[in-house]
């Protein structure tokens, strides 16, 4: 038997239950894999809620490392033993052992830990893509980052310094403000009441080439309004609520400006695309270009005070759960 985190309905923390659960046995094409220790994500809480639809009883959680026990048939490149890490579904990490697609899986360079595995995959690839291929960032720019003392907005400012872009990251408290600028934020703002104007005022009025929100509902008509002519925004998340229906007009009247709303599972949709997003996420953090920074721990078993962490902005960087 295994132990697991489950939800037999949606709502607040207090649905999910640690439950013991039939051990898993991988089939064709499958690898189990024992979790030394799990990522937690804004992700987790849509999945608890119903934002994000799965069958219930469900086992939620997107992102874990540990050690291969066993593999199906079929399965070439992984064998038992193997210390791995994966990120951006299925769902099911918030448990002790799970099966997953091998081809969802990654060895785990012996440089990295579990914790750290655990923590940056899901948050460090989802930086990758945004900073490299949805608006590929170039050297001199000045960019907006939402969320920029959360997990990947630490990433996404560390990644951007690395590669000689100034990064704009707005916070919700100068707490915060202070830890994004430790980690390479050239400027912050703290709320987004005046937002717009203080992006003209960091810029000289140039304002900014693409904004990275992860907050959704409440920032996104303030962030379309930081935007230069021709502007990306680029919506990835729904802290606060999931985007209303916009009328399109819109980004024409604010200058001809790009909207797109992307998820990682594109970006790393064939196990080539995950390969090559991960690798590069290795080789920064090897690098000492990014440092994954875990500030948070829970045990599994307490996952919903996690949850409940997550939700009231309590945490900073990563938080990973532990077995």
């Amino acid at each position: 038997m295994t132990k697991a985190i489950r939800i037999h309905a949606n709502g607040g923390p207090e649905v999910m239950k640690w439950e013991q659960v039939p051990t898993p046995q991988p089939g064709p094409n499958e690898a189990l894999v024992r979790h030394e220790a799990v990522g937690l994500n804004f992700i987790d809480v849509y999945f608890r809620t119903g934002l994000y639809k799965a069958p219930l009883p469900a086992t939620i959680g997107m992102e874990g490392a540990g050690v291969v026990l066993e593999v199906g048939e079929a399965v070439q490149g992984l064998r038992a033993g193997d210390r791995v890490a994966y990120a951006g579904g299925p769902i099911g990490a918030y448990a002790t052992e799970r099966v997953i697609p091998a081809d969802r899986l990654v060895k785990l360079p012996e440089s990295i830990d579990f914790k750290t595995g655990a923590a940056m995959m899901l948050q460090g690839m989802t930086a990758q893509y945004l900073l490299r291929r949805t608006f590929p960032v170039q050297k001199g720019q000045t960019i907006l980052v939402h969320a920029a003392a959360g997990g990947v907005g630490l990433i996404i400012c560390q990644w951007a310094r690395h590669l000689g872009v100034n990064v704009i990251g707005v916070v919700s408290s100068e707490e915060k403000a202070a830890l994004a600028m430790a980690n390479g934020a050239t400027h912050t703002i703290v709320g987004h009441a005046h937002l717009a104007a203080e992006v003209r005022r960091v810029t000289g009025g140039a304002m900014v080439p693409v904004v990275y929100d992860s907050i959704g509902k409440d920032t996104f008509n303030a962030s379309l309004d930081c935007l230069a002519p021709l502007g990306m925004m680029v919506s990835y998340g729904n802290a606060s609520g999931p985007v209303p229906p916009i009328d399109i007009s819109v980004l024409s009247a604010k200058g001809s400006l790009f909207l797109t709303r992307p998820t990682l599972a594109t970006y790393i949709a064939s196990h080539a695309d995950l390969e090559a997003v991960s690798q590069d996420l290795f080789d920064v953090v090897s690098s000492g270009g990014v440092k994954i920074q875990v500030n948070q721990s829970f045990p599994l078993a307490e996952a919903a005070a996690a949850h409940i962490a997550l939700e009231s902005r309590k945490t900073t960087g990563s938080t990973v759960l532990l077995p």
